[in-house]
């Protein structure tokens, strides 16, 4: 893996620091985060599987994508890099929402992530880097809300936490942003 460097934060944002990213999982230290959504013209949701291999939460379901921005790389710049660093396609992102969450993950790291919500929209078909994710699929809200219920053990901690506890902050932007 190569070494990269997390921005540090307060829980209002504020950058107090750079840490590698490893280091700041092992410690659990609160840092700066992102996760994309992409929605389809079907109001689907873009589900990337985790590859094996993946340092933490491998073989995992999740959101369309998910990183840390580089220090001085804005969050949008960042999702962007992102969305097509695994999925192979760029289209227009906006910042929706952020949270805080804290979670303990596979091999004794901890996620403690001040998280930025960016969504959205396409038809493409993504184009995966298979160092990244696994395998695709278009999934309604609704469904997959139902399918964590059934099998939480299938989807990562940060995307429970997104989907149980915000689904209707991303309902909200979801349909603001398709006016």
């Amino acid at each position: 893996m190569i070494q990269q460097n997390v921005v540090l934060v307060d829980e209002l944002d504020q950058e107090i620091g750079l840490m590698e990213k490893l280091e700041a999982h092992e410690k659990g230290l609160l840092h700066r985060a992102f996760s994309v959504l992409i929605f389809n013209s079907h109001g689907e949701l873009l589900l990337q599987r985790r590859a094996f291999g993946k340092y933490h939460s491998e073989g995992l379901w999740t959101n369309t994508c998910c990183s840390h921005p580089f220090p001085a790389e804005s969050i949008l710049e960042a999702g962007q890099r992102r969305l097509y660093e695994e999925m192979g396609f760029n289209c227009e992102l906006n910042q929706s929402f952020s949270f805080i969450y804290k979670a303990d993950l596979d091999n004794g790291l901890t996620e403690y992530e001040l998280d930025h919500v960016l969504i959205g929209f396409s038809d493409e078909t993504p184009h995966l880097n298979l160092e990244e994710v696994s395998a695709f699929q278009w999934m309604t809200l609704e469904t997959i809300r139902a399918e964590m219920l059934e099998n939480p053990e299938k989807y990562t901690a940060w995307f429970r936490i997104l989907v149980q506890e915000h689904a209707d902050k991303i309902l909200k932007s979801i349909t603001h942003e398709s006016l």
